[in-house]
């Protein structure tokens, strides 16, 4: 049996007398049948009670009877030609796919069907539109065209932002691409690009390095919020003008500082096997996020939450990644007088990181160690991206309490810490919702598996309430949809939520209760469970 030692004292904040607990509890799921690269995507129409699933796999997309959620049924599975569908969303009956072309650096599209799975009409996007929402009013259809390079790198396309206006009607709709060429070297507003953002790829202009990931849009519909993951930046662009606000650079988690640690190595056991070890190390962890939510600040504002999921530039042609024990990674002698010890692998040798940045004084060697993703949640004031709270290494340490045989893993035993070296368990899908006056804020984990759940009421002061892990198989979640109690076929709040690896739609019921000071588990006791507060 492989080695585990844990430390897990600090874990939580301090409750009151009636502390609260939470807990997701699998009721029904979904098969695609298509197996890995289906149900990436899920939307969910309250209206009729069916959800939308996209496969990537097998070009499609799938309508569900949720109207037993205990037994979901497929209606149709709608073929997706001439491309690959990377997200969906649903809006008052209208369905809105994002296809990639098939040569993925063309410019790709928006499909949009009705809800019986009936194509509608095709506009043009920009190139790899990976993510597609509509603001709440519906006016907007807005996508993230990721604009990737090819793997030579001998193409790349910009990165650009397109509003579907849809205020005189689909018919009537017309496409703004929002693109970022006037922040290039020499453009007229090249000096707004903030330190520390992010531009690194082989003769790449600004606008073809940036490379939109997902977005959130405000209550009012005004502000889209976009995710520049491998920029570690965020973009607001304004929805009324077409234009880009400003942009964000997040800067870089201290995993040298108490609480903010994390498991670097999948050698740091025995004899070099794995082993749960969560410490402070001289890492700075770049936040780049994956999927957003906003949230109100109690000053006024909006508070942009990420999932600091990590991602990486690595191509045949070009690739950023490196262990810290590689010969080639030279750690500056003055910064780390340690650094041989630093290189082995029970220490940070295994760890993957970026060769192109923490050299900051251009001499050749590494003065900062800079690290995928920052193992987290955060939340930055959308105005000027000040880092308001981050959970820390509370993601890692929740999962090797409650499911230490799975800790940073690819979701099975087998594979047990083999991802502690390459951004632990992946905090990829966000979701918001309130029950009963308070918001929860629902945080799934790509590799491990599994769901945080917080109370995030006072957002500076959220409380994390427990951990739920993947059930029946469920493997890897993609995207997570939360279904509030009076929109939900069973009149009780859902999380609906899409397993890329599995292929797999689950269906998880949040259940709410209180537990006393002294109670021995973060989860509601069989007794309590379901009692709402």
């Amino acid at each position: 049996m492989r080695a585990r030692s844990i430390v897990l004292s600090g874990l939580l904040a301090a409750g009151s007398a009636a502390a609260q607990v939470a807990e997701l509890v699998r009721i029904g799921g979904y098969t695609s049948g298509l197996g890995s690269g289906s149900v990436e995507v899920v939307t969910y129409d309250p209206q009729t009670r069916r959800a939308f699933t996209v496969n990537g796999v097998s070009p499609s997309f799938d309508i569900l009877d949720l109207s037993e959620p205990t037994a979901p049924q497929r209606i149709r599975r709608v073929p997706i030609a001439d491309g690959s569908p990377n997200s969906i969303a649903h809006h008052r009956g209208l369905i809105a796919v994002a296809v990639q072309d098939a040569d993925p650096q063309r410019p790709g599209r928006v499909e949009f069907y009705d809800r019986d799975g009936n194509l509608l009409r095709r506009l043009a996007v920009g190139a790899m539109p990976d993510m597609l929402v509509f603001s709440p009013d519906g006016r907007f259809l807005v996508t993230a065209d990721e604009g990737e390079p090819s793997p030579d790198y001998a193409r790349d396309p910009e990165g650009t932002v397109s509003i579907v206006d849809l205020a005189g009607g689909l018919n009537q709709a017309q496409v703004r691409t929002v693109r970022f060429a006037d922040f290039d070297t020499g453009g007229p507003r090249h000096r707004e690009l903030p330190a520390g953002l992010r531009i690194f790829g082989p003769r790449a202009s600004v606008a073809q390095d940036l490379e939109p990931e997902y977005i959130a849009i405000s209550p009012d519909s005004r502000l889209a919020f976009v995710s520049l993951q491998e920029n570690n930046g965020l973009a607001v662009i304004d929805l009324l003008a077409g234009r880009v606000e400003r942009i964000l650079a997040l800067g870089l988690k201290d995993h040298a500082l108490p609480g903010q640690g994390l498991d670097p190595s999948d050698r740091d056991g025995p004899s070099g096997s794995g082993a749960i070890r969560i410490r402070q190390v001289p890492v700075r962890g770049m936040y780049q996020p994956d999927a957003l939510a906003l949230v109100p600040l109690p000053q006024g504002g909006l508070g942009v939450l990420t999932a600091n999921e990590g991602d990486a530039r690595d191509y045949p042609s070009f690739s950023e990644e490196q262990r810290v024990g590689s010969s080639g990674y030279v750690l500056d002698a003055q910064r780390f007088p340690n650094a041989a010890a630093l290189k082995q692998n029970a220490e940070l040798g295994r760890l993957v990181v970026s060769n192109r940045s923490g050299d900051r004084d251009g001499d050749g060697d590494f003065d900062e160690i800079h690290a995928f993703g920052a193992r987290s949640v955060s939340l930055f004031h959308g105005l000027d991206g000040v880092l308001l709270w981050d959970s820390g290494d509370q993601l890692e340490r929740i999962t090797a309490l409650s499911v230490p045989g799975v800790f940073n893993s690819e979701g099975t035993h087998e594979s047990f810490d083999t991802r502690s070296d390459n951004k632990g368990p992946e905090p990829e899908a966000l979701a918001v919702g309130e029950v009963a006056g308070r918001r929860y804020v629902f945080v799934g984990l790509e590799r491990t598996g599994g769901f945080a759940i917080y109370d995030f009421t006072d957002p500076v002061r959220p409380l994390l309430l427990g951990y739920s892990p993947s059930t029946h198989g469920d493997r890897s979640p993609e995207v997570i949809h939360f279904v509030p109690a009076n929109e939900s076929p069973n009149g009780r709040p859902l999380l609906l939520a899409a397993h890329e690896v599995s292929g797999t739609l689950g269906i998880y019921e949040l259940r709410l209760c209180r537990g006393g000071p002294a109670a021995p588990s973060l989860f509601c006791p069989a007794e309590a469970r379901g009692r709402a507060f």
